[in-house]
């Protein structure tokens, strides 16, 4: 329990620097660093509003963060998670097409499926080149995320492009209000439960089965995981696919919900953002439910900021790249990578 709490607190420590870092950069910018940083609290956490604009923001953050701590636990560095979430909402655009007029309790969870395999199937293909060919997985899945990107531009353009449409977004047709699982407001009842039953799901995974114990082995040391008969292949393979069918799942839950169409460029930092989450939590699934609570505040402020502080609404990005920077850079970070990559590397 002390070192949990250690860990927590050492973690908030660097958010803390983090922010001090970007208060500096505002006041360099001729920003008030207090005014600035009191318009990124108060647009976070007390504006109106502001719990509905957090779990609008921060729901299918955790839901995709998820999925990276279970890659991330098992020594697979998935940093695909934002093409998967593109193939994912792809996928579900599709079904919904395809259930043009079927009733909502068939459409919602076939089009939710075709999320979750969607995303999963698009990290496959890494884990078996990983696994077969030794192709490093940071490399395929960044390549990953522009292919899924361009795959996104294609089809709104293209076989499911709003013939309506102003022109000025690639887009598809709006899904049908009975097949929406929320309004643009982001939060239902039923996006609250995807989100727990994530968590739930992620929880006893990597806590309470014997694909949860092996992944957490093999990712510190997946020699001793081999010497003991475990199949390192199929842990890899199965990380992957979980990682990238949970982030498909939050690309479905994004079109079917505040979303409510597919558009070229929607939400483009978001896998990147759930890796800096699922950091930040020190891979502990728990912990990542609050984390990712709290980027949804960071996300919602955005809003908030130019009307109150003239700030550009990318200044959140750079508070995330200084925590993302402080947090990658603990005493121990670049041992622990040395031990990491020494061990993969005679494998």
């Amino acid at each position: 329990m002390t070192t949990h709490l250690t860990a927590v607190l050492r973690t908030f420590g660097f958010i803390l620097l983090a922010l001090f870092l970007c208060a500096a950069i505002f006041a360099a910018v001729g920003l008030s660093a207090g005014d600035t940083l009191r318009g990124v609290v108060e647009g976070a956490f007390f504006r109106p509003g502001a719990s509905d604009h957090i779990l609008r923001w921060g729901l299918p953050l955790l839901i995709t963060s998820v999925g990276v701590v279970i890659s991330f636990r098992a020594g697979y560095f998935n940093i695909g998670a934002q093409g998967q979430f593109y193939i994912g909402a792809i996928a579900a655009a599709f079904a919904a097409e395809a259930l043009r007029g079927s009733p909502a309790w068939l459409a919602v969870p076939l089009c939710l499926i075709a999320g979750v395999i969607g995303g999963g199937l698009w990290a496959l293909w890494p884990a078996l080149l990983r696994v077969r060919a030794g192709a490093d997985e940071v490399i395929t899945t960044m390549m990953g995320n522009f292919i899924a990107a361009l795959a996104l531009v294609h089809v709104t353009s293209g076989p499911l492009k709003d013939p309506s449409g102003s022109g000025q977004q690639a887009s598809s047709r709006p899904i049908e209000a009975a097949h929406r699982i929320s309004e643009s407001s982001g939060t239902s009842p039923m996006i609250v439960a995807l989100a727990l039953a994530t968590v739930a799901l992620g929880w006893w995974l990597t806590r309470r089965t014997a694909f949860g114990l092996l992944s957490g082995l093999a990712g510190r040391n997946p020699v001793m995981v081999a010497w003991q008969g475990a199949r390192v292949d199929r842990i890899a393979i199965g990380a992957f696919v979980l990682s990238g069918a949970l982030a498909g799942l939050a690309g479905a839950v994004e079109l079917l919900g505040p979303n409510g169409r597919l558009a070229s460029g929607i939400l483009p930092t978001h896998g990147f953002t759930a890796i800096l989450i699922a950091l930040v939590a020190g891979l502990s699934v728990l912990v990542t439910a609050l984390v990712a609570l709290f980027f949804g505040a960071l996300a919602s402020s955005a809003l908030f900021l130019p009307v109150m502080t003239g700030l550009p609404a990318a200044a959140i990005e750079i508070i995330n790249a200084s925590i993302a920077l402080f947090i990658t850079a603990r005493t121990d970070g670049p041992r622990a990578a040395i031990r990491h990559w020494r061990t993969r590397w005679k494998t």
